[in-house]
Formats: structure tokens, C-alpha cells, sequence
């Protein structure tokens, strides 16, 4: 447990970056920075229409959607190219909405999640001629389908570990939008964490919400904020947790808005997913002790370029720490308020993570 006090959270910002570099299974450029502009793309050699189609969060949810759409925007522009980008509503418009861009001409489709997969296979079965790439999803065996995966426990475990430091309470919980493995390796991560920074201090810091063996634990039932994701939060809140770790696009904003219910001075924090979102939701920034980072906007960027200079591959994509595919985001506004040893032991836990001492263990991991 931290000894210092929460009184001096509601300070200044503290405004760090976090550049995430993604490099693939197959042979691939070196992914730029996600917080930077690209740098030598490989040539286009061919005509390309890139398209992204969203799930059901849509690309509002400034995370999961949001960052598929920046990176399909940023290869786009980079080879001087018009995308299409189709938002769905609900699980029902995802084979239409993937019709949709083929019709519009699209020949690199990228389908945001996990979600699409079933559709994205019928449709890239039916289009052989078509490339595509799918985030968060390795179940299709086609020749025309490249995953782009990450394997998060890692950087959710430093998460984890993290959140066992900061709370006071000795209570964290984290909880999901569905139960699917790019969901539930965060919270197998977080929890193994957790575990982790009890081993190593003596401590008994509990995680509600998941249970790793069972692979069960609490879902809201979708990806949207609103009165059920709102209402998991309460219920965490009520079970004395000052960590929350919702993993689920915009649940997050209803797990915010129940935090705000306790008032200015409840001292409870939110681990972000996939973005910095300390960064991408400002009006909730201090509330971030840290995020969970994914370089998908890199990976899609780095995906499509690739599809351009005719270079397409169906192997997969990982991120790892090891590549910095995946990360842990800056502590910002609680920089002066975790452990000052902490840092240095993610740090360690990192290299150790990363050289195969500390071993993090997913069902829900790619294989690599």
C-alpha cells in the first residue's frame, strides 16, 4: 500500500507521452510511433480503397474504434487515398455494412474487433480477390485475412500490479462489456497482477470481478455507457473498490460518471483501456491512474501501407512489450501520489516479463 496521501492529486498535470511502436510476426517495416506522424512507407504498388467498418461502439468511443479509424485515416493520407469508414449500431449491421464498402469499391477492409469475425469470414470467403485485416481476432484461416492481435495480459499485469500499490482500501475490481477473449485478457492480466504485488509485498489486495480459473466473472452485456455499465461501477463502489478496471469502449464514461457521484474527494481511479485515455478524455483525465495501451492506430497504419506496396501477408500481427506493441501509459496527475519505487519495480517487472522470468499466463494470449 502507497503511504503517501491523496491530497495532492488534484493537482497540475503532468503531460508525458506515450509512443507505442508495433512489429509483427511476419517480416514488416518498423511500425512508427503512434503519437507521430509516419515516417518512409513502403511505395504504393497498387490501387487501394482502405476501409474500416466499427463495431457496435463506434468511432466516437475514443478508444477500441477510435484508434482503428486514426490509423486507417493516417495510411490514407499518407498514400493520397480517400477512405471509407462504416459505424455500426449493432451486431445486426455488420455483414450489410461490410457489403456495403464493397460495393462502394473498397479492396483492404479492415473490421474493427472481435465481433465481426463471423461476418468478416463469410465476406472474405465470398471475396478472395479482397484483402483484410481484423483487430483482436486470429480464428480466420484464409489466405486474404491478416490478424492484427495483442497480447495485453502483459501490459494489463503492470496494470494490475500498479492498482494493487495505489489502493487504499485493499478492494480493486475490474468487470467487462462481453465475455471474449480480447476483453478477458485484460482482466486475466490485471488480476495476475494483482496476485503478483501480493507475492512480492505480503500484502492481501483482493480483485473483484473475474475469476481467472473459472474464466467468469462480471459483464455489463455490450459495449455501450449507459445504466447497466453505470450500475457495475456502483455496485464496486459500494463493495469499497478504489480501482476500476472496465474493459469495454465507452463503458468506461459510465463508470466515470459514477465516480463523479461520490464527489470531488472519493480518491477512486480508473485504469483505461487501449488509448491513453487520460489524453483522448480530457473531461475525465483526473481520473486516470494509468491506461492499457494497444498500438492499433500503428497496426492498422502499418497493415494497409503494406497492402499498398503490395506486401500483404495473412500472418499475424502481435504487439507485445517486447516490440511495444502493447504498454502502460504515463501515471500523470498521480505521478506524485503513487509509490515513488513504483516506476522502478514496473520497470523491473517489465524486463522480467519481457526475458521470460515472469511468465503471464492468458488463455486469451496469440499465440506467437
Amino acid at each position: 500500500m502507497r503511504k503517501t496521501t491523496r491530497s495532492a492529486l488534484r493537482g497540475g498535470a503532468i503531460a508525458l507521452g506515450a509512443s507505442l511502436l508495433l512489429a509483427g510476426c511476419a517480416a514488416a517495416p518498423e511500425a512508427p510511433a503512434e503519437s507521430e506522424p509516419t515516417g518512409s512507407e513502403p511505395a504504393a504498388t497498387a490501387d487501394i480503397t482502405p476501409c474500416i467498418v466499427s463495431d457496435s461502439g463506434g468511432f466516437d468511443d475514443r478508444s477500441f474504434n477510435q484508434l482503428g479509424l486514426e490509423g486507417l485515416t493516417a495510411a490514407a493520407e499518407s498514400l493520397g487515398v480517400e477512405p471509407i469508414s462504416v459505424e455500426s449500431q449493432s451486431a445486426a449491421d455488420y455483414a450489410p455494412n461490410l457489403s456495403s464498402v464493397i460495393d462502394q469499391g473498397c479492396n483492404m477492409i479492415v473490421s474493427v474487433g472481435f465481433s465481426l469475425a463471423e461476418a468478416t469470414a463469410a465476406s472474405a470467403e465470398a471475396n478472395p480477390d479482397l484483402n483484410y485485416a481484423i483487430i483482436d481476432d486470429s480464428s480466420i484461416d484464409l489466405p486474404n485475412v491478416q490478424p492484427i492481435v495483442y497480447d495485453t495480459a502483459q501490459a494489463a499485469f503492470l496494470a494490475g500490479y500498479a492498482a494493487a500499490s495505489y489502493t487504499e482500501t485493499g478492494i480493486i475490481a475490474t468487470w467487462g462489456g462481453l465475455p471474449i477473449p480480447p476483453v478477458t485478457i485484460f482482466m486475466d492480466g490485471f488480476y495476475e497482477g494483482a496476485m503478483y504485488f501480493n507475492e512480492q509485498n505480503g500484502t492481501d489486495v483482493q480483485v473483484l470481478g473475474w475469476d481467472p480459473e473459472a474464466q467468469d466473472g462480471s459483464f455489463t452485456g455490450g459495449f455501450e455507457a449507459g445504466v447497466e455499465a453505470k450500475s457495475m461501477a456502483q455496485t464496486f463502489i459500494g463493495q469499497n473498490a478504489d480501482v476500476l478496471l472496465p474493459v469495454g469502449g465507452p463503458i468506461f464514461l459510465s463508470a466515470a460518471e459514477a465516480i463523479r457521484d461520490q464527489g470531488d474527494d472519493s480518491g477512486i481511479a480508473l485504469v483505461g483501456v487501449d488509448a491513453d485515455l487520460y489524453e483522448t478524455s480530457t473531461e475525465n483525465a483526473d481520473l486516470f491512474l494509468t491506461s492499457i495501451l494497444k498500438g492499433m492506430a500503428t497496426g492498422v497504419e502499418t497493415v494497409v501501407n503494406q497492402a499498398a506496396a503490395g506486401e500483404f501477408s495473412s500472418e499475424p500481427y502481435v504487439g507485445t512489450l517486447e516490440n511495444e506493441g502493447v504498454a502502460l501509459a504515463p501515471f500523470h496527475d498521480f505521478e506524485d501520489v503513487v509509490d515513488p519505487e513504483l516506476q522502478a519495480q514496473l520497470d523491473e517487472i517489465t524486463a522480467g516479463i519481457i526475458a521470460g522470468d515472469i511468465v503471464v499466463e492468458s488463455p486469451s494470449s496469440p499465440q506467437q
